[in-house]
């Protein structure tokens, strides 16, 4: 093979190879920098996947086929244990993991197992409490036909009673009272809240409330101050007046509960910039858990049910106002529009 070398190749030949090396150096600048490219575009959809997978709502894990965690999100912390449950391949399972429900999900692809767990317990809690609702719903209609018979025929024992028996009747009336207040309660709570609107003197929902009062027992002298101002405002007056029962009542029992003597409650309703604003502070004991105080069937006292609240949430908010709990002082405020006008 004959060999040349640069000093025995002709001035063309010298010129035809230095140019084919420049374009060789700068075919491997070019590829160099594609390349670069290439890695920097692939650095980004690997930072874009991170972030997507971090943005997802569940826990999700990517197990290598010895198990090992390839891949996960922020949100599979503290939820390691689930990791020990899984379904079988390519099926789904419900996880009960410290009083948590998780909706896991599992399939393999590419070697690779794929594992979602979704937490659900709000979920089931809506699926419970609509059926304590169709439940308690169906009851307070059973229970309603027997009620009203007990309290006819107690209208008619009440003409006939004599002085020293009139207690127990008395305290027979406050009992129906306080089940037909329960079933009113329910059945409200169970087809929903549609408010009449009309208008009516502001004050007369004082006489309402004197006269739930009236129809509650207590054990404790409490002294009960109403400071309604003279208006008259368009909204639904008997709703209304259950939410005021309803917050009156919650007072009362606070009183009951507290270790004093004796107690206040004072109820106010003031027009202000188109809107009232009621308010009721009492001095009984503190609120308990705030994220539960709104919650169905959830109660700490003996004698509630655990719709009032909930219920007196729902008629505010659809008269288009909202409620606010505040506990230093103690005290309830909601506000609604008071004008017919904003409805």
């Amino acid at each position: 093979m004959n060999k040349e070398t640069p000093s025995s190749l002709s001035d063309t030949e010298r010129a035809t190879l230095l140019e084919q090396l420049e374009n060789l150096i700068a075919q491997t600048y070019n590829v160099e920098k594609e390349y670069i490219a290439l890695r920097g575009a692939y650095d980004r959809l690997q930072s874009l996947i991170g972030e997507i997978i971090e943005a997802l709502p569940n826990a999700l894990w990517v197990l290598n086929e010895d198990g090992s965690i390839f891949l996960q999100n922020s949100e599979t912390k503290g939820l390691e244990k689930l990791l020990t449950q899984l379904p079988p391949d390519d099926k789904e399972s419900e996880i009960n993991l410290k009083g948590r429900h998780y909706l896991v999900k599992s399939r393999k692809r590419e070697g690779k197992q794929i594992i979602s767990a979704t937490d659900i317990t709000e979920q089931k809690r809506k699926e419970r409490l609509a059926s304590m609702g169709q439940m308690a719903a169906h009851l307070a209609h059973e229970i309603r036909n027997p009620i009203g018979s007990i309290t006819l025929l107690l209208s008619t024992l009440s003409k006939r009673v004599t002085p020293q028996n009139r207690p127990i009747v008395d305290e027979i009336k406050s009992a129906l009272f306080r089940v037909e207040r329960i079933i009113k309660t329910t059945l409200l709570y169970s087809k929903g809240v549609e408010p009449r609107f009309r208008p009516f003197a502001l004050q007369s929902l004082e006489t309402e409330c004197v006269r739930a009062i009236e129809n509650y027992r207590y054990t404790k002298p409490i002294r009960f101050t109403f400071d309604f101002q003279e208006a008259t405002v368009t909204a639904d007056p008997d709703l209304l007046a259950l939410v005021l029962q309803n917050l009156l009542y919650n007072a009362i029992d606070a009183i009951e509960e507290d270790e004093n003597d004796e107690g206040s409650v004072t109820l106010t309703a003031r027009l202000e910039n188109g809107t009232v604003w009621f308010e009721i502070e009492d001095s009984g004991v503190a609120f308990g858990d705030p994220q539960h105080l709104f919650e169905a069937f959830h109660t700490t006292k003996t004698k509630g049910h655990g719709l009032g609240l909930v219920l007196s949430r729902q008629i505010i908010e659809a008269h288009r106002g909202h409620i606010v709990v505040k506990t230093k002082p103690k005290l309830i405020r909601f506000m609604i529009p008071y004008d017919k006008l904003n409805f």
